[in-house]
């Protein structure tokens, strides 16, 4: 059985990780052009080298409180159903290399709609690491959208 890896970053307190081969780009935070009517959570676009990338506050998304973005932050760029998104997220942590079996599920909780967001928690030298799920957190809407 193969390891996974997961490329693991920080939102506040808390560390997340996603699918190592979905990155295509880790860059500084960059200011980002807004857009008319798009969820609170969607910061706007940067050009990145001729292409046009929507920057997603994965804080915003989960919280409802936009990122107070600065130059220490930083945005993921990483590859979702073929097309490239950016997620601001605080730091980038770790790269992570995991058992299949070392992932667990995740527990049935009153946490909202995040708990649809995610794919797994896995435990990693005593601290636990929740594992995001790209195509549903880009295609499902967020309970600020549905108020």
């Amino acid at each position: 059985m193969s390891t996974h890896q997961f490329i693991s970053f920080t939102i506040g307190d808390e560390e997340y990780g996603v699918d190592i081969t979905a990155i295509r780009e880790i860059k500084g935070w960059l200011p980002t052009t807004s857009l008319p009517e798009t969820p609170s959570y969607m910061r706007g676009v940067i050009d990145l080298r001729g292409s046009v990338i929507p920057i997603l506050d994965l804080r915003a998304r989960f919280t409802g409180a936009l990122t107070e973005a600065s130059s220490r932050h930083v945005i993921m760029v990483v590859n979702v159903d073929g097309r490239d998104v950016g997620i601001l997220v605080d730091a980038v942590a770790d790269i992570l290399t995991v058992e299949p079996e070392a992932i667990q599920p995740v527990p049935e909780m009153e946490h909202g709609h995040r708990g649809e967001l995610l794919k797994g928690i896995v435990a990693v030298e005593g601290r636990m690491v929740a594992l995001i799920d790209l195509v549903r957190l880009f295609n499902t809407p967020s309970a600020a959208d549905a108020a």
